[in-house]
């Protein structure tokens, strides 16, 4: 075992003696959504868990194809988080909006579940408004679903639809599989339905709150960790203007991406990690950062260079890419990309966890087979 091992294992083992953790904010969440919520704190010094979304799903050049992924093909290990959209299952499509059937998408979040992975949720659902597609801003939606607006049945109806195909996920013995849900996401943006320019922050802070208590209390899941992501921000008041209180959140992050300007990037997302890990330290919440990304990555040593350090500085507890569609739009490299070599230092990296320096830490409070 080598030294990357032993250290996060001395690690994890300190923490879980020593460190003041908090519990998640679902008060009957399941004993293992609870084990991996206090595991990702502990983890949270001994570096940051790299995730990708689809990985598994589809890549460069191939789909749905089993035991595949540009990470792993890259690294020779799968990311530590996965990412997946609920996105069409509001309507019973058989796809979401990726074209990933369901039933595919349940099996490969299962497998990464087995493996000792975690899953997490974005939902880019339709406007339930209008019934056009989640960019569609011209309705004041989040007044019309609230309980009593013009809308709201169709949404909780979309909400129970949601929450079945949710309790189809499990693990070999039954379990309710830990999900990371992360609503609403890029909610200080002006593109969602859900963003500020639809709607007051109270009102958005009430269909927050009416949506999480209704999945909870109502269709009784109680396997989520709740990701309050935002888009832009500067200050602790415009990260915290929609924040629905630490009631209804399990971490706090958000969303950046790389343009043209790398510096400009680089120098953004370290000042607001940083001011991250002051706000979600004051709410004892673990951050993160939940997607992140640089188109056709053009620069070879960009993971290296302007990814890591900002990382490596600024602790948070995980970091998503966005999807590998196809050579047109990919987040994570695939084989004989350009900065292939730069990523697999990345992953090898002390300050990286990938699925292979997670699965022997057993983050769901029992060893993986």
């Amino acid at each position: 075992m080598n030294k990357l091992y032993l250290t996060i294992i001395a690690l994890f083992i300190s923490f879980s003696v020593h460190a003041q953790l908090s519990n998640p904010s679902d008060s009957r969440a399941t004993k293992e959504t609870k084990a991996l919520y206090y595991s990702m704190q502990r983890l949270v010094d001994a570096g940051v868990m790299f995730g990708h979304h689809d990985d598994t799903g589809y890549g460069v050049q191939w789909k749905f194809t089993d035991d595949s992924s540009d990470v792993k093909s890259t690294t020779g290990s799968y990311p530590a988080v996965y990412g997946w959209d609920l996105a069409k299952i509001e309507h019973d499509s058989t796809q979401d909006i990726n074209r990933i059937p369901f039933e595919l998408q349940k099996k490969r979040v299962q497998e990464a579940y087995a493996r000792g992975g975690i899953n997490t949720f974005c939902w880019h659902m339709d406007n339930p408004a209008d019934g056009k597609s989640a960019w569609d801003t011209t309705e004041r939606t989040i007044a019309a679903i609230l309980p009593g607006g013009s809308a709201h049945e169709v949404y909780v109806q979309w909400l129970d639809r949601a929450a079945n195909y949710l309790k189809e996920l499990k693990g070999k013995d039954g379990e309710p599989i830990p999900i990371l849900f992360r609503p609403f996401h890029e909610l200080t943006g002006t593109w969602f339905w859900w963003c500020k320019n639809t709607s007051s922050p109270e009102e958005f802070k009430a269909l927050w709150r009416f949506t999480v208590d209704y999945l909870r209390n109502t269709k009784k899941l109680h396997n989520l960790l709740i990701v309050y992501s935002v888009a832009d921000f500067d200050t602790e008041a415009q990260f915290m203007e929609r924040y629905p209180g630490d009631n209804y959140v399990d971490f706090m992050g958000f969303d950046n991406y790389c343009r043209n300007n790398v510096a400009y990037f680089q120098s953004k997302l370290d000042s607001r990690l940083a001011l991250l890990n002051v706000i979600a330290a004051n709410h004892h919440k673990p951050s993160c950062l939940a997607e992140v990304g640089y188109n056709l990555i053009p620069q070879a040593d960009w993971w290296t260079k302007v990814l890591l350090p900002v990382l490596a500085k600024n602790k948070t507890s995980y970091v998503l890419t966005w999807r590998n569609a196809d050579t047109s739009q990919y987040f994570a490299p695939y084989p004989g990309q350009m900065s292939e070599k730069d990523f697999k230092d990345f992953a090898n990296s002390y300050h990286t966890i990938f699925q292979n320096r997670l699965t022997p830490l057993g983050i769901y409070g029992r060893p993986v087979e």
